[in-house]
């Protein structure tokens, strides 16, 4: 679909079929959060009244409230709720809903499912299940494509594993098979690729730079596969150090496939992205025009209907690329395209799902419709600390808001900002699902223009509550290999925005955290408000405020009296419960200060700081032993690697922990001996807990 004014994209002639489907009245959204919401809001544009189903975790999310009737699916867990088709069929059922829409994620590429919608009577909105099936199997695929003409790296066999056993099969789907075909993998083929055949994500992906980690970096690529996709099948395939992450948006419809440009997806973390941008930066032209002939031919060959993605895997220094996979769905990227080419994908796919005409859009702006118009970028903004490995977060989302954002959930009407949120202030982010709160994006008439539109705008958001990526995502987009267009997928890694921002120095804003708290005691006193803080007739030594800052501890020392606050090396110009301002060297830089229960938030020019202000005096009871192992957050305990009274070396793994989808070890600190053993597989366990006692060995 395209703007009025504008000519329509070219359509470039492709092999599709008729559609008998009929216009939607009522529409129900088999997924969550901001993906519910953002099909939502072009349903209400359109007139199209809305289903959500839910969660009981979710119950209180705004996509909820906004849909027009909501199902409740009994539990918290996607195998629950989510993914149980059978429940999502009865509520579209009890609803009156005549048509389904997946999101991504959960059922969005499951041919089982959009059978079962086709076969109750429902429009489904999405490609045929057989196109799905076609593209489900990241094998078949790849050979499929590779019939087609479009280039793929071949996958590579592995013989006798670990115990002398193989893992080698057919890559039958049974939930724990490895798929191989080609040559065997040799020490010459490193570094190596793990990938899960049935999904995305980065879950079921682990990159292997020796032969003998290799049986174990597949199992547990097989584990995360399973519990993500039901699917534990797994394939090897040669890595390419420094690629870039490029992929094409089409649109098959009933007169051949619609190419929207590319998007570059290379910026990722965990093999999972977080900058995504269109077009895509410093690729030349012919392999511009080559990358979209190939996602066009890999569409055409599976007759596909609908907004869908063929993902390649960029090699910029020989300038080549190789088919991924096609994601037989909307993307979480969806939005840069949208800016670019001035079209609403959800309203696309709903046409297509219609069998009407891909038509004008709502927006009305005059360009040329072959080319995108300026550039768009947008950051996925996580519940996250990079600074711990990407742990994920979970909690009450205290404050949440971004300064300049133009539209919410729709095209961009001009240059400016969008913002697609799953959660608002008061929002409980929970361990179940995916640590994604939102996504942010900029679109300018330049790539120059849209960075650094995007960046000032994260830069003085306020998001309280829960460490997230952030600050991280600002450091992406202000630095120069990026702002040059120099990216690959390892760019967080060889960039040094990682190192960088763990070493920020957060020295004065916890001094502005400690004079708000003063100030903050100071205004709940109930006597003697005249008297200043902290004042004393003989002054013996200053006052101590103690704060945790993530794992550390630290102290601000400071004076209180008639004449205002005195800290060693900074001017206090001013001090209130909720602003500080400080000035060091004869600059001056205000500190804008939240506290919420005994958490203390401060953003400034500088970025983000969270503190917990601690007691003066400890609680003996709430002290661990030494060489306790705590959950790094809430979750699920699913193996066990040792047992009480086990020795085990430092580094050595003690068991794992399955969280927002992903799994997470958690190691011996040290050699030493498991003196306590607290948990099982299945057990559940709250952030802090103590799961196991190593007692090191004296030295």
């Amino acid at each position: 679909m395209v703007d009025e004014g504008r000519e329509p994209p070219v359509v470039e002639e492709g092999r599709q079929g008729p559609s008998r489907n009929h216009p939607i009245t009522r529409l129900l959204v088999a997924n969550r959060g901001e993906i519910a919401r953002r099909v939502f809001a072009t349903c209400r544009r359109l007139g199209i009244e809305t289903v959500a189903v839910h969660s009981d975790a979710d119950a209180g999310l705004p996509f909820v409230r906004e849909a027009d009737v909501a199902v409740r699916l009994p539990g918290s867990t996607p195998a629950e709720t989510y993914l149980r088709i059978d429940l999502v069929l009865d509520a579209a059922r009890r609803t009156g809903a005549d048509a389904v829409h997946p999101g991504y994620g959960f059922l969005s590429e499951n041919a089982d499912f959009a059978r079962a919608v086709l076969d109750a009577g429902l429009t489904w909105v999405g490609p045929a299940p057989e196109s799905i099936e076609r593209m489900g199997s990241k094998v078949a695929a790849k050979e499929l494509m590779e019939a087609a003409g479009v280039p793929v790296l071949g996958n590579l066999a592995v013989g006798a594993l670990r115990d002398g056993s193989s893992l080698a099969s057919s890559g039958s789907g049974d939930g724990s098979s490895l798929a191989s075909s080609g040559s065997e993998a040799t020490e010459d083929d490193l570094p190596l690729l793990v990938k899960a055949s049935a999904g995305g994500g980065g879950r079921g992906m682990r990159i292997v730079r020796s032969l003998a980690d290799l049986p174990g970096e597949i199992e547990k690529a097989q584990a995360e596969a399973e519990s993500a996709f039901g699917d534990g099948t797994v394939f090897v395939e040669p890595f390419v150090e420094h690629g870039r992450h490029v992929e094409v948006q089409v649109v098959g419809h009933a007169d051949g496939v619609l190419v929207l440009g590319e998007r570059d997806c290379s910026i990722q973390r965990r093999h999972q992205k977080v900058v995504e941008e269109a077009p895509a930066p410093s690729l030349p032209e012919g392999t511009r025009a080559a990358l979209h002939e190939a996602a066009r031919a890999a569409a055409a060959a599976i007759d596909y209907r609908g907004a869908g993605t063929v993902e390649f895997l960029y090699d910029a220094e020989a300038d080549r690329f190789f088919f991924l996979e096609m994601n037989t769905r909307l993307q979480v990227e969806h939005p840069v395209t949208e800016a670019v080419f001035g079209v609403d994908l959800v309203e696309v796919q709903l046409q297509v799902a219609e069998g009407r005409a891909v038509g004008p859009t709502s927006r009305h702006r005059a360009s040329s419709a072959a080319h995108p118009e300026g550039h768009a970028v947008e950051v996925r903004l996580y519940a996250e600390d990079p600074a711990a490995g990407f742990q994920p977060q979970s909690g009450r989302l205290a404050s949440f808001t971004v300064p300049g954002v133009s539209v919410e959930f729709g095209p961009l009407a001009g240059p400016g900002l969008r913002l697609d949120s799953g959660f608002e202030a008061g929002s409980e982010v929970g361990t179940h699902y995916d640590a994604m709160l939102a996504k942010v994006v900029s679109w300018a008439p330049t790539r120059e223009d849209a960075l650094r539109r995007l960046a000032g705008a994260l830069a003085r958001a306020r998001i309280h509550g829960l460490v997230t990526n952030r600050d991280l995502l600002v450091e992406v987009l202000r630095h120069e290999d990026f702002v040059a267009g120099r990216v690959s997928t390892d760019f967080l890694e060889r960039s040094g925005v990682l190192e960088a921002g763990g070493k920020a120095d957060h020295r004065d804003a916890t001094v502005a955290a400690a004079l708000a708290l003063a100030e903050h005691t100071r205004a709940r006193r109930t006597v003697q408000r005249g008297i200043p803080v902290a004042w004393r007739n003989v002054v013996s030594q200053p006052q101590v405020t103690r704060f945790a800052v993530g794992e550390e501890e630290v102290e601000v020392s400071w004076l209180g009296g008639r004449d205002g606050y005195a800290v060693d090396g900074l001017v206090v110009i001013a001090a209130s419960t909720d602003r500080v301002v400080l000035e060091a060297d004869g600059v001056r830089t205000a500190y804008d200060v939240v506290l919420d229960g005994g958490d203390v938030h401060v953003d400034s020019a500088a970025g983000h700081l969270s503190l917990r202000a601690l007691p003066r005096f400890t609680d003996p009871a709430e002290a661990v032993a030494s060489g306790s192992l705590l959950a790094p957050m809430p979750g699920t305990v699913v193996r066990v690697e040792v047992e009480a009274g086990a020795r085990v070396e430092a580094g050595q793994t003690v068991l794992v922990l399955e969280a927002m989808k992903m799994q997470h070890t958690v190691t011996a600190p040290t050699a030493g001996v498991v003196t306590q053993l607290d948990v099982t597989p299945g057990t559940q366990v709250a952030s802090g807990e103590v799961l196991a006692v190593v007692e090191g060995e004296a030295g």
